[in-house]
């Protein structure tokens, strides 16, 4: 049984100053019914809570840590910034390199905006999207999360589904009017709402592949479909690459699939584990962004040095190592098969997806192939949760939720990919019987 008495004590501190207990709804651990961990250290696969806990991490700070925690030169990148001062609300050399490396390696990206955060970056790429067709409607999809400004919280995934409330109270009716919903891979439900909104639809954000909702990838021809019916209709499309970018492979989603959008959003991998987000796209909307247009955005501490230097160094190993891409996808591949012959083995109605180093067990009633938001509400939380239960007492840590990726990391080895397949076989075996 692990000893988990520290950050339970520290859990009801945390309660009694901030909401839940957290800084983000995920991290509450609610869904599994247990109290969050408390991490001390991390480094490589594994992290450390304060009780003494060690963990083999499939978190992985949600997806930033690709090369595993506390990587040796992005932690050397990170000291040198620090010694060269934290922020100074000027421009600086790395940021200017940062977005010179992203553009050179992103289909179609000729100009690119630091901000801080995933959120910051798809809200201000669909205000940059508005003003440059003069259109007010966009169109999401259920179940994809695109951060929670008040215009995308409707139909969300990953904390919003995890909880009940795919629409969040706070939010005008006003304020979410111009947001059309569609069903993800269905393109007839999206050619629908472009033809009963002619010449009123700005764009289409999506997530090339799901991930807040699990892993759901994009059917064959989906995204190609995207692209034609955004021609065809004079729409903006925006690839939310927050979670792939840079992860699916160097160029990202559009790279993967072979499909450039017209503007694409950033954040986790850029930065390395830092505070961090970027949008960035065609020159002639970027263009219409301040201040060389009239789309105001702006940041005090977008692009700060220590960001754009740690997240530098990862990209730039990245783009040094190719090989990354090769191994990390591998080995994803191998525990999706561990994890498909024990459900198959035990018999149960479970399925697996898979996109790249992105992969979820889902607890579905029986095995099938999963395309939408539909699909995967009918999964079950409780098996889950005894899921999660049984692979948190053999040490091994994966999303507190039912509705989230496992992401596979540099860091992961063959021997640890191996272990994690025979104790999710195990725990599986357990779950059954809770």
């Amino acid at each position: 049984m692990k000893q988990t008495a520290h950050s339970e004590q520290m859990f009801e501190r945390a309660c009694r100053v901030l909401p839940g207990g957290v800084n983000s709804p995920v991290r509450a651990f609610r869904s599994v019914g247990r109290c969050p961990v408390f991490v001390k250290s991390a480094k490589g696969s594994h992290i450390t809570d304060i009780d003494g806990n060690d963990w083999l991490d499939y978190i992985g700070s949600w997806g930033p840590m690709i090369l595993g925690h506390a990587h040796p030169d992005v932690l050397q990148a990170a000291q040198e910034a620090l010694a060269d001062g934290v922020s100074y609300g000027l421009p600086t050399q790395p940021e200017v390199e940062m977005a010179e490396l992203m553009t050179a390696a992103y289909p179609g990206m000729e100009m690119v905006r630091m901000v801080n955060s995933g959120t910051e970056a798809t809200m201000s790429a669909l205000r940059a999207a508005r003003g440059f067709t003069s259109r007010n409607k966009i169109i999401k999809f259920e179940g994809c999360y695109h951060g929670h400004s008040d215009g995308l919280l409707v139909q969300a995934g990953s904390g919003a589904l995890t909880f009940g409330t795919p629409t969040s109270p706070g939010v005008p009716a006003d304020v979410v009017r111009h947001t059309l919903v569609c069903r993800y891979n269905d393109l007839e439900s999206v050619e629908q709402t472009l033809c009963a909104n002619e010449g009123e639809v700005a764009a289409i954000i999506v997530e090339p592949v799901a991930a807040n909702m699990g892993v759901v990838p994009p059917a064959p021809g989906f995204l190609q479909g995207l692209r034609r019916l955004c021609d065809a209709h004079g729409a903006l499309l925006i690839f939310d690459e927050v979670i792939t970018g840079f992860r699916l492979a160097f160029g990202g989603a559009a790279e993967r699939f072979g499909v450039t959008p017209d503007l694409a959003c950033f954040g986790k991998i850029i930065g390395a584990g830092m505070p961090v987000g970027a949008y960035g796209g065609r020159r002639d909307v970027m263009q219409m962004v301040s201040p060389s247009g009239p789309v105001y955005q702006a940041g005090t501490l977008s692009g700060n040095p220590l960001a754009m230097r740690t997240g530098l160094c990862q990209l730039r190993y990245l783009q040094n190592h190719p090989e990354v891409y090769t191994q990390i996808e591998a080995r994803a591949a191998a525990l999706e098969q561990g994890m498909k012959q024990a459900v198959e083995e035990l018999k149960l109605g479970c399925t697996v997806t898979r996109c790249g180093s992105l992969l979820t067990l889902f607890f579905t009633p029986h095995p099938m192939e999963l395309h939408s938001y539909d699909d995967v509400k009918q999964c079950s939380t409780e098996q889950y949760a005894a899921f999660f239960k049984a692979l948190f007492e053999k040490g091994i840590l994966i999303a507190p939720s039912q509705f989230e990726a496992l992401f596979i990391g540099a860091a992961h080895t063959d021997e640890e990919i191996a272990h994690t397949a025979a104790q999710m076989r195990e725990a599986l075996c357990e779950s059954v019987k809770a």
